[in-house]
């Protein structure tokens, strides 16, 4: 299977260059980079050298299409939608992992400030443990969030047994879901011994999470991301309220019942953490604390694996009817 990567130059298109090298069903034929034209892959990505032996290149949607089964934007907010309907004309599979087309056209906009170019089209929520049957007939699969992937897997299975009446969601996120660009949110001195929240209510993957979430349930959600000194991860404490008091048993039943298929979240007795996790694609919730009418759940993934560039791998074994725990299966980085 050919592989193209637009965007090979950021953290995700890194990522997925890391993943891609030994998975063993893909071959990466093309990474575009106009910024890096020309230079060595492992000029940009060190972790890379000796690995992959490839220079980026400055070639359009369409030539990258024609050597491609599928292609990969993992690009800015906007600029996917630039490439897209090329790479589709020409025949090629699409996982975008922008936010170009995750939401309705509509929210999309109001979220994002941004005119939609290629409205109308239809894209696949890419969240395997929600959409794996639309994900294998699709085209074109929207990487969801890397906060919406373990704040939805932490309050899914109550919120679909129709349970919930409100959820707070708690995320710590590590710096490198920012990007590569510095900013001062990201800045060391402000980020170091600091646990900084940002945009407290109306953070731009709050319509992610309640869209996902009301397709499986009626209830009222609520946001705030905090950034902390670590590079990889995100925690998530999920306060889940419920219609009526239900026993810890009860309820670590419900989610043991919705994951049981599924590879990449582990169902813990244990308090999940970041470490478990680190450069892996699973997702780990636990914790299952009962107070009341209150449920406490927390999730831990890796922002930039389950987060971002291991679930558009994963994505794509599902897409090209693989094993979907190709190049994928492996475990986190501890200590």
């Amino acid at each position: 299977m050919k592989v193209g990567v637009i965007g090979g130059s950021g953290y995700t298109g890194g990522e997925l260059l890391r993943l891609l090298v030994n998975h063993p069903d893909a071959e990466i034929v093309a990474v575009a980079s106009r910024t890096f034209k020309d230079k060595p892959i492992s000029a940009v990505h060190l972790h890379l050298s000796k690995i992959l032996d490839m220079r980026f290149e400055d070639i359009s949607a369409g030539e990258i299409a024609k050597r491609s089964d599928i292609v990969f934007t993992a690009v800015p907010h906007k600029a996917a939608m630039g490439h897209v309907p090329e790479l589709l004309a020409q025949g090629t599979k699409v996982v975008d992992l922008s936010a170009d087309y995750r939401l309705s056209y509509d929210v999309y906009e109001t979220t994002y400030g941004i005119t939609h170019t290629d409205r109308g089209r239809k894209a696949v929520y890419g969240l395997p443990e929600l959409h794996r049957d639309e994900i294998k007939r699709a085209n074109l699969v929207a990487n969801p969030g890397c906060y919406p992937t373990g704040a939805i897997l932490a309050a899914a299975p109550l919120v679909k047994a129709g349970e919930v009446s409100r959820v707070v969601f708690d995320s710590k996120t590590g710096v490198s879901g920012a990007g590569m660009i510095p900013s001062e949110i990201t800045h060391y001195p402000n980020v170091a011994e600091n646990v900084a929240p940002y945009q407290v209510t109306k953070h731009r993957h709050l319509p992610e999470i309640v869209q996902e979430l009301a397709v499986l349930g009626k209830c009222k959600i609520h946001f705030t991301p905090h950034i902390i000194p670590a590079i990889r991860g995100i925690l998530t404490t999920a306060h889940i309220f419920v219609k009526r008091e239900m026993s810890r048993e009860e309820v670590v039943e419900s989610y043991q019942k919705m994951y049981a298929d599924e590879t990449f979240v582990r169902i813990l007795d244990e308090m999940p953490s970041l470490g478990a996790v680190r450069g892996s694609n699973f997702c780990d919730i636990g914790c299952f604390e009962v107070e009341g009418d209150r449920i406490v759940v927390v999730s831990a993934i890796d922002n930039m694996v389950k987060g971002a560039s291991g679930q558009a791998i994963q994505n794509m074994n599902i897409m090209f009817g693989l094993d979907e725990k190709a190049g994928l299966l492996m475990p986190g980085v501890a200590p």
